[in-house]
């Protein structure tokens, strides 16, 4: 492999503090030299990345990719392991971790075992496998979560459903800290949702349709940062929408509980609103909440409540989200969207600055799964995206590299854009002119 240098950008790396004009020189699949790299910097690949930011490369703690082992579920044709590798480098996500909530669930070392294998047929984004909390992802039972993390699970999640019972949660969050492994839970207390459809608000009773109540939601998270604190597991809550949430979980911080939290793009940027005229691109679990909710959240992204900035990228098929309101799945894409619509809210408001940004999306979720990534240190894994801070753009599903299409952000123009990932030293992503 030959040795590549990124030339002139602005380097930031929140691991080390750097924010600074250089050079990134990369040899094979490391990183050899940043800044000011010297006679070492001859490259037989010199990239111009001047007016460019040049970061560690983007991780995602939370997407779905449908495809699984034996799965003949329709829905495993809304993406592939291959196809969502693809949509995360073209958002500039080096590393995604894949939920286990498939047809059937990840929850056995060979399930775990065989998404390792198609990630690495993929060759593009690294894509870690979560395993499920509970056999059969049903939470009557803990799967065998050591043998899941010896094949290759980087957390576990029953995503898409909460462990009701009390003493299998427990059961599953002592044996994960036990074994040094993290926790991702969809809190939602399946009695209070009650095959809820939309947020609880008069845009539900205008609809006929039954709401999902914040409660469901609160009483989940305040359960999982309790269960956090007793039991030492790292807990990380995921897609936080409500403000009874973001109370939770910033409690449990100031108890020095180990809880982590991440928010959604469309959780700081949309509202129940949306859903009045029925489209179902904007039906996603937990809800798009009230304003008051996106304002509590944003808030908590801003003063470091809320750690992560994820995708929750879930993807559907034309058909099935053409299905009426009530009957179509819940979920909506966001791995090609996600970098521009967090930076256009963020920093054109401005709530942050980009060292702050790239933190939350590179050593915030390293962190969380304490795994080795998100820096720009030499030595380190040359896993590199380049973005265009000045480059206005208008999302366009039909452009995306992800086979599905059910983006809620289509036809809103953005602020900022990948132009270019490498992912061990190789450019496996250049945007097109």
């Amino acid at each position: 492999m030959t040795r590549i240098r990124l030339a002139g950008g602005r380097i930031i790396d929140p691991a080390s503090g750097r924010d600074a004009p250089g050079d990134l020189l990369i040899d094979d699949d490391r990183i050899v030299a940043v800044g000011d790299v010297g006679e070492t910097g001859e490259a037989e690949t010199v990239l111009d990345c001047t007016g460019l930011l040049v970061v560690p490369g983007l991780i995602d703690v939370h997407v779905h990719l449908r495809e699984a082992p034996f799965s003949d579920s329709p829905d495993a044709f809304a993406e592939t392991v291959a196809g969502g590798a693809a949509a995360a480098v073209a958002g500039g996500f080096t590393t995604v971790c894949a939920m286990p909530n498939t047809t059937p669930p990840i929850d056995s070392a060979d399930a775990v075992a065989w998404y390792v294998e198609r990630a690495t047929q993929a060759n593009l984004a690294r894509v870690l496998p979560v395993g499920c909390m509970t056999r059969g992802r049903d939470g009557r039972a803990p799967a065998d979560l050591a043998a899941m993390r010896n094949a290759g699970a980087c957390a576990f999640s029953d995503d898409g459903a909460d462990v009701a019972d009390d003493a299998v949660f427990e059961q599953v969050l002592r044996e994960a800290a036990r074994i040094g492994m993290p926790v991702l839970c969809h809190c939602e207390n399946a009695a209070v949702a009650d095959g809820g459809v939309l947020h609880d608000s008069p845009i539900a009773t205008a609809l006929g349709l039954p709401g999902l109540s914040r409660d469901a939601e609160d009483v989940a998270v305040a359960r999982a940062c309790d269960a956090a604190l007793r039991t030492g597991c790292r807990v990380h809550v995921q897609h936080v929408s409500t403000e009874g949430a973001v109370e939770a979980v910033r409690r449990a911080k100031a108890d020095a509980a180990p809880v982590t939290a991440e928010a959604t793009p469309h959780h700081l940027t949309l509202t129940v609103d949306a859903l009045a005229g029925r489209d179902t691109v904007f039906k996603v679990n937990p809800p798009l909440r009230s304003g008051h909710d996106v304002d509590a959240v944003l808030a908590a992204v801003r003063d470091g409540t809320i750690d992560c900035l994820a995708s929750d990228h879930a993807p559907h098929t034309r058909e099935a989200k053409a299905r009426r309101l009530a009957e179509a799945p819940f979920g909506m894409i966001g791995l090609e969207s996600a970098l521009g619509v967090y930076a256009t809210t963020l920093l054109e408001t401005p709530l942050m600055t980009w060292p702050e940004l790239i933190a939350r999306m590179t050593t915030a979720p390293a962190s969380v799964l304490g795994i080795d990534a998100g820096t720009l240190a030499v030595g380190a894994r040359a896993d590199v995206t380049v973005i265009d801070p000045a480059a206005r753009w208008t999302i366009d599903p039909e452009r995306f590299a992800s086979k599905a299409r059910n983006c809620p952000f289509a036809g809103r123009e953005v602020k900022g854009r990948v132009v270019r990932t490498l992912v061990g030293g190789r450019v496996v992503y250049e945007a097109k002119p």
